[in-house]
């Protein structure tokens, strides 16, 4: 592509681009500001406004930096305006090195990820936990079963409620 043009993105590409960043963006906001809900919202202005705007790129490589950029700086604007509390506990130096931290967006999906994650399994009852976390590990469930001198029917009890209990604590992400 010509380094002078500009990329504007048509309906189905603006799309496409918003179903693979929506969920992503909302748990990057969500780590700022620790509300969903909000952090929903400010995923969604986001959106509007770039389609609105019709925001020209200069290549598609761009649009995903930018629209992170965008949200960062809309949510670090929320708290600016809506939250006294954080800036008596987070100095405005710490504010601004968010905003010129150039992370690659998906670090931070990851790191919220893992957090909410490790937050739910340390939530399960102890044996659970520990077929959950050695489950992850690649073990199977006879190897569980042995490591744990337990039955391999067992583990898998275990697995069986586990799972249940982190479909409902990540329900929420459905909804996003």
């Amino acid at each position: 592509m010509d380094q002078n043009k500009t990329y504007k993105l048509t309906l189905k590409e603006f799309e496409k681009v918003f179903k693979r960043l929506y969920e992503p963006f909302c748990l990057l906001a969500y780590k700022y500001i620790k509300d969903l809900d909000q952090a929903k919202d400010i995923v969604q202005e986001v959106f509007v406004k770039v389609w609105e705007k019709k925001v020209p790129f200069e290549n598609e490589d761009k649009i995903e930096g930018y629209i992170y950029k965008m949200v960062i700086n809309k949510a670090i604007d929320f708290l600016r305006s809506k939250d006294v509390k954080y800036f008596e506990t987070h100095s405005l130096e710490k504010l601004k090195t968010l905003q010129k931290e150039n992370y690659f967006p998906w670090e931070d999906v990851i790191t919220v990820s893992s957090d909410l994650i490790e937050s739910a399994l340390k939530s399960l009852p102890n044996k659970q936990e520990e077929v959950m976390r050695l489950s992850i590990e690649d073990y199977k469930n006879k190897e569980i079963a042995e490591k744990m001198s337990i039955a391999v029917n067992t583990v898998k009890g275990y697995k069986k409620e586990a799972y249940k209990t982190l479909r409902k604590t990540f329900s929420y992400i459905r909804d996003i």
